[in-house]
């Protein structure tokens, strides 16, 4: 994937009296759109009363003033501003819906690759509709809702008047709610039931709201960002250049790949509108390189793939030679094997006993070259059995054998689970850990291995915890509406987990523990579990599913962990998981979300199962692992 060297950036304008000197203006200025009215800003249209109405003009300027080029790829239409769709005066209501139409229409014959929609109010439900019914069409442009940050700092008398006696305190969340600006945009995706094609253009206030509002519009569908020339400083040099708070801001944006847009009059007229343009470049490139996860995950924002089935499926090459990159993951391991042969061999008994190590999913190699290299920086003897399954893989390992490791490693082709081992383990090694801890059956296959493990075998990893957090993302909800799969009932695919590096989101509450593995086990283990966690959501949000991570002790206090306040930083190997509702739930600041989750096992495949119980009641998703299980 190609990395982008500039800053997308357009320009907004509110007056143009000659399109195609705009453009070229525009294009000077180093801006590489424009957004502009589609129709005359005093252009009123009269469709139900009066004699105006009847009047035969042109109501917009000629798609022939650019070519259709341009205006596919380079012009982002205007509404007009006077439109009224949600008036209590039917007259205007009505009126303004048809010319709504007319221009959405026009947008839609023009090929623009978006709209702006403006939104000033809670009171959105017919414009929702309109837009909703436009987009069902065969329109294929965008929709941005253009959008304050933050709420306007004094509601009008009229709405204040306007709104019912509710008693104290219910009334005051009431007008809270409405003059706030995230319910409004909320009101209308709600409305358009989360349509893939809406967007935020979000308006950037003087005075930024708090980080915890700012984190709730990150995870929104922010196509663009609109900057006024007036929140622009002044430098020395007698430049334009934002605040530290709106620079913190912008580097924000710019990793969910936001465009920026600037609108108002240069208030800068002997650097010219360009130096704005130059600005937002400037700052697009002094972002730090991506460097560790990010470069490795690049492209990877928000893409849903389905987890690992390495019991029931044999893993390719490639998919080792990722794994095997990790800059974290095998050098812990190493540290845990060296730390668990020092303290089980003392120094008197190291040259007469042999540590009988077995690597159980030994894939290409890795952890074995990890336990070889711990026994030699701790000055002791080991014999080393690599086990693993995939006959392709155990290609590499007899190879490596015979061109590295000689008679130190043996090496085993079968299911761990099947292999009738020649003596017992003095320790197991093992990476059988899936991005939610269990869900690649690491407690099934270490079962398999317990009759070939001595009485005081240590296992690394010897515990691992799965965590959930709730969360909010319009994109991830999307996607998996687009998830479309032959013969297979459409919402199958919010019963099934994915694997994704999580960009595009906000997390609701801090993880919970869910479910605890600990081996090797004491006596036969049921693993089967059941659990019920439950969050308080500080700030009124959209629950679209759950966040799924794991932490893992390997040996003592050698740790590995995806869990965003442990993370291991610069490990690669996992992602989050994400489960998916079916339905979004509106969330209640200060409100609590319990949710219920299960994990079932049968003889040849595991799954899970979740539903919520507060604030509502749902039905259980992947009841009896009827969309999604793993196979054993």
């Amino acid at each position: 994937m190609a990395v982008q060297q500039h800053v997308s950036c357009g320009r907004c304008l509110s007056c143009v009296p000659d399109i195609s000197n705009s453009m070229q203006l525009a294009t000077y200025g180093g801006f590489d759109f424009v957004a502009l009215p589609i129709v005359h800003p005093r252009f009123k249209r009269e469709f139900v009363e009066g004699k105006a109405k009847d009047r035969i003009a042109p109501f917009a300027r000629s798609d022939l003033l650019l070519p259709s080029q341009d205006w596919s790829s380079l012009v982002v239409g205007k509404l007009s501003a006077w439109l009224q769709p949600d008036s209590e005066n039917a007259v205007v209501r009505l009126n303004s819906q048809e010319a709504l139409l007319q221009e959405l229409n026009y947008a839609a014959h023009l090929s623009l690759p978006a709209v702006l929609v403006p939104l000033s109010s809670i009171q959105c439900v017919n414009l929702a509709r309109c837009l909703f019914s436009h987009m069902q069409g065969h329109s294929n442009h965008q929709v941005w809702i253009q959008v304050p940050i933050q709420a306007p700092s004094v509601m009008t008398d009229d709405l204040i008047e306007n709104e019912p006696d509710h008693g104290d305190n219910e009334n005051e969340a009431t007008l809270s709610r409405d003059k706030d600006p995230w319910h409004w945009w909320n009101t209308l995706r709600r409305a358009c039931n989360h349509h893939k094609r809406l967007g935020v253009a979000l308006e950037v206030s003087p005075d930024l709201p708090s980080q915890a509002i700012l984190d709730r519009w990150l995870g929104e569908p922010i196509k663009c960002a609109i900057f006024s020339t007036s929140l622009f400083l002044t430098n020395k040099k007698g430049f334009p250049v934002l605040s530290k708070a709106h620079q913190s801001l912008v580097m924000q944006l710019f990793r969910l790949n936001v465009q920026m847009m600037i609108t108002g009059v240069n208030r800068h007229p002997d650097k010219g509108i360009k130096a704005y343009q130059q600005y937002m470049d400037h700052l697009f490139q002094s972002q730090p390189p991506l460097g560790g996860v990010d470069a490795f995950a690049k492209g990877y924002e928000d893409y849903l793939q389905c987890p690992l089935q390495p019991l029931s499926d044999n893993l390719e090459s490639q998919t080792y030679e990722i794994f095997e990159k990790d800059p974290v993951k095998y050098t812990r391991y190493q540290e845990a094997v060296y730390k668990a042969l020092m303290e089980s061999v003392s120094e008197a008994q190291k040259s007469s006993t042999k540590t009988v190590i077995m690597v159980l999913g030994a894939g290409r190699g890795p952890l074995v070259t990890a336990s070889l290299k711990a026994a030699e920086q701790a000055d002791r003897k080991v014999h080393v059995y690599a086990v693993e399954k995939n006959p392709n893989a155990a290609v590499t390992l007899f190879s490596l054998k015979e061109d590295k490791w000689g008679d130190m490693v043996t090496v085993v082709q079968s299911d761990m689970r099947e292999w009738k081992a020649p003596e017992k383990a003095d320790i197991i090694v093992s990476e059988l850990l899936g991005s939610f801890g269990d869900n690649e059956l690491s407690p099934e296959c270490l079962d398999g291995a317990q009759p070939f493990l001595k009485g005081s075998c240590i296992s690394i990893p010897c515990k691992y915890t799965s965590y959930l957090s709730p969360l909010m993302s319009h994109k991830l909800y999307n996607e998996v509406k687009l998830c479309k799969e032959k013969d297979k009932n459409p919402e199958a695919h919010f019963e099934t987990p994915y694997v994704v590096r999580l960009q595009n989101v906000a997390i609701l509450d801090k993880p919970q523990p869910v479910f605890t593995f600990t081996h090797p086990a004491k006596q036969p283990a049921d693993n089967q579990r059941y659990k019920h966690l439950t969050f308080t959501v500080s700030e009124d949000a959209e629950l679209h599913g759950f966040a799924g991570y794991f932490d893992t002790a390997l040996y003592g206090d050698i740790m590995l962990s995806t869990e965003p306040s442990t993370y291991s930083e610069g490990m690669f190997s996992w992602f989050p998981i994400f489960f998916p509702l079916k339905t979004p739930v509106h969330l209640k600041a200060n409100s609590q979300v319990t949710v219920h989750f299960w994990r079932n096992c049968r003889s040849r495949s595991v799954w899970y199962e979740w539903c919520l119980t507060d604030p509502v009641a749902t039905p259980i998703h992947n009841i009896n692992g009827q969309s999604y299980t793993i196979s054993l």
